[in-house]
């Protein structure tokens, strides 16, 4: 009956109950948004949640596009408008990529080699880049035990 008092007081408020949802994480990856692209052709900017558009790596999704003959076209004509807002770009290519399964791998520079290479022999950056594709892994090595500098390693 206590509780019953309570509830009827005027100005009293029932404090709100609130019930936690586990809810899932969602991760806004380049994989989601090249796969809606070449494959699924799924509108993810079309759904409610706005981080979709939010998190658009458009330079990105750019060259990854440009890395495939079939739409290196598109992803050029996408360079040249890379004003657009982000969910016109995505509608862009959602309408124009053609759906096929599309792989390649990454382009990684060597940048810690060609930084020894620069250090050791006084070079530029695009000198060392040559003398990095002479260079065999040996002598890398080699070049990389010479200077090396003591102390605690990260």
């Amino acid at each position: 009956m206590e509780k019953d008092k309570q509830t009827t007081l005027p100005g009293y408020k029932a404090p709100d109950i609130i019930v936690e949802e586990k809810q899932e994480k969602k991760l806004y990856q380049l994989p989601d948004y090249l796969k809606a692209i070449n494959s699924t052709k799924e509108r993810l900017m079309d759904s409610d949640d706005m981080a979709w558009k939010k998190k658009y790596p458009a330079f990105i999704v750019n060259k990854c596009m440009s890395y495939h003959e079939d739409t290196l076209p598109e992803a050029n004509k996408m360079n040249q408008l890379h004003y657009l807002p982000n969910d016109m770009q995505f509608n862009f290519y959602i309408n124009i990529v053609r759906p096929k399964k599309r792989f390649s791998k990454w382009y990684k520079s060597n940048i810690a080699n060609i930084d020894v290479v620069k250090k050791y022999y006084g070079y530029t950056y695009e000198k060392a880049r040559q003398a990095l594709s002479i260079l065999g892994s040996e002598q890398i090595k080699k070049i990389k035990s010479i200077m090396e500098v003591g102390g605690r390693k990260k």
